[in-house]
């Protein structure tokens, strides 16, 4: 039987895969940590609030008075939103922009007093984000990314390829032979680690492309050419600002809102108050957080909400969000809508978002999260060790290139499908094209350096 490790398509397939996991390793490590992390957010956040739950529920005041306790310890701040209570001894938290751009939760006792406060951009969860979306560098974190992402695809799919048994058994394939040890056994735990994880990490991959900045720009004008498009975007994702949730814009905003948003005085507040609101909320089991946004106040994700009183929930579950909005003048509902009405792309993308942060499921959702995480980290740890031991002290070990490049047009269509998929994906291979051409044929130690030797004769 020939060696499938000799012929030209497999060695053209490898070296996408070396190439792609060598640069994706770094960031494989930093999201499967921080995104099984991120995981379990509801319960960060609760340890977080902890000192905000279980008080004294005795001598309640109402709604209307937390508000004005909260905007009594921050002079000049707007009324953006009241997160009601899960139980009768937890605070209100109401949510501020105070003046010149920043935000805060400031957390009300049942009896009308300011127990603390945080800035919602400075919790542990939204640090985590910021981490995972962006590596804590803005836009350009980002981009790296969601480049890392497409090259992510590249690599298990690849990866996929060199897995095929090709007659083989099932040992090797299925679980792998540790006792081997040393070279095979790493091999064996690689190849199965990455079948068995394969599945769930394009899951988790195809899912985040919708909050990333550069192919979620694509695809929200892709969905107004279409007509895909049913109300407000509700998920961050692109370089509009206002598809993501920013607090600067949100407390602009409120710079040039009615006076009665503030709600300073009873004057200046709407007539219907929102302690009856609140009733009105607590008779619709929102899930948690649920939250009561006042009139005019701005929605995260888009324009102000309007002239009407706004229930909703933040909970990340979203086939579970739904909104209903309120007369200010009498209190009627006057508007409700939910996951079903929204248009089946969006519905599709609230599925896989809920999926990636795992809260589709609750616990089982996020245990598989973890379990994904770790495979991946089993995947770049095991992938790197392999690449040490096989490295020349001279090169960069990257698999020999075939001798027979112009019969490998399958590989191209491949490559140039997912290239049309992936924009960044498209862009950093233009990128490679003009460093092979312009640039190595003047860096030959550079060019057998990088095993493409190639490219200099």
């Amino acid at each position: 039987m020939a060696d499938i490790s000799r012929m030209p398509l497999y060695r053209t397939i490898w070296r996408w895969h070396f190439y792609a996991g060598l640069f994706v390793i770094p960031f494989i490590l930093i999201l499967s940590l921080t995104g099984a992390a991120y995981l379990f957010k509801p319960q960060i956040d609760r340890w977080e609030e902890r000192d905000w739950r279980g008080l004294a529920a005795a001598q309640r005041v109402d709604a209307d008075a937390q508000v004005a306790a909260a905007l009594a310890a921050f002079p000049g701040a707007a009324f953006h939103s009241y997160r009601i209570p899960e139980a009768p001894g937890d605070a209100a938290v109401i949510h501020l922009g105070l003046p010149g751009g920043t935000m805060r939760d400031v957390a009300v006792s049942p009896q009308g007093r300011v127990i603390g406060s945080a800035d919602p951009d400075q919790r542990w969860t939204a640090w985590l984000a910021r981490l995972h979306g962006k590596l804590l560098l803005g836009l350009g974190g980002g981009i790296l990314v969601e480049l890392a992402a497409s090259w992510a695809i590249v690599m298990i799919l690849t990866g996929l390829y060199l897995w095929w048994p090709r007659g083989r058994g099932l040992a090797g394939v299925v679980w792998p032979r540790l006792s081997l040890g040393g070279r095979a056994a790493l091999r064996d735990l690689h190849a199965v680690t990455g079948f068995w994880v394969s599945g769930l990490a394009l899951v988790l991959l195809t899912t985040a492309l919708p909050w990333t900045d550069i192919w979620a720009t694509g695809f929200r004008a892709v969905r107004a050419e279409m007509g895909w498009v049913s109300g407000v975007q509700d998920w961050k994702g692109g370089l509009d600002p206002h598809a993501a949730h920013d607090h600067g814009a949100m407390a602009k905003a409120m710079d040039g809102a009615m006076p009665a948003h503030r709600m300073a005085n009873a004057a200046d507040a709407p007539r219907v108050k929102l302690d009856r609101i609140v009733l009105r909320a607590q008779a619709e089991h929102m899930p948690a957080p649920a939250i009561i946004q006042p009139p005019g106040a701005p929605n995260m994700f888009g324009p102000p909400n309007g002239n009407v009183w706004t229930l909703t929930t933040q909970t990340q579950n979203r086939p579970l969000v739904r909104k209903v909005s309120y007369d200010p003048v009498t209190g009627i509902e006057v508007a409700r809508s939910g996951f079903a009405d929204k248009h089946v792309i969006d519905r599709a993308v609230g599925y896989g978002i809920a999926w990636h942060e795992g809260q589709l499921f609750g616990l089982v959702n996020q245990l598989i999260g973890v379990a994904t995480a770790l495979a991946m980290l089993t995947l770049a740890v095991s992938g790197f060790l392999m690449w040490r031991r096989r490295k020349p002290d001279d090169a960069i070990g990257a698999p020999p290139m075939p001798r027979d490049p112009a019969r490998l047009k399958g590989v191209a269509a491949i490559v140039l499908f997912l290239a049309a998929l992936l924009p960044l994906l498209a862009a950093s291979l233009i990128l490679l094209w003009l460093v092979d051409r312009l640039i190595l044929p003047r860096l030959p130690r550079v060019a057998r350096w990088l095993g493409m030797a190639r490219a200099v004769r």
